[in-house]
């Protein structure tokens, strides 16, 4: 399936340049949805994961159903201050800004084979922090699976080895 049919592009949003990637169009199709999320879950199956970690908030809308499909967890990794108990934290930049993110310090065991999945790969810098914070916790991430790679953002380079897995390439 050619899932770049389903994917709006917005240019000059949310600044001059940037060609924004709306998966929106993609998610309110549910059998479009459906079929992502399945050759997502083809393309990892093997791993022998044990949780997924999703940084918020589109990579709940991958991971979450990911996860469901492969009958493991789903970890959600939140902006800072949005989780209810103790947190560790790390910041991070954007393609345009930056962030902090934070995960529940026991939402990872030690030794936990662990999946970061998102909807897209484009500086790495929202993956690198959560691959970070996934290891602080004693996590290992197997992989990482997300819809959409801006391959010419190079993100992919911050991944330190760790497997990438996409749908589509621009």
């Amino acid at each position: 399936m050619n899932f770049k049919e389903y994917i709006r592009v917005i240019e000059n949003w949310p600044q001059e340049g940037i060609r924004f990637k709306d998966i929106t169009t993609l998610l309110n199709n549910g059998p479009v949805y459906k079929e992502a999320i399945d050759q997502l879950k083809q393309l990892v199956k093997d791993l022998k994961i044990d949780v997924i970690a999703g940084p918020e908030a589109r990579g709940f809308v991958v991971g979450a159903p990911l996860a469901y499909a492969l009958g493991v967890g789903f970890v959600p990794i939140r902006k800072s201050g949005k989780l209810p108990s103790q947190t560790i934290e790390a910041g991070y930049d954007l393609e345009y800004g930056k962030d902090k993110l934070a995960v529940h310090n026991d939402a990872i065991q030690p030794g936990q084979r662990v999946l970061i999945a998102d909807d897209l790969l484009a500086t790495g810098g929202t993956i690198a922090t959560a691959i970070n914070l996934v290891e602080q916790l004693g996590g290992e991430v197997v992989g990482a699976a997300f819809l959409i790679e801006l391959t010419y953002l190079t993100g992919r380079e911050k991944m330190k080895g760790i497997e990438v897995f996409t749908l589509m390439q621009y």
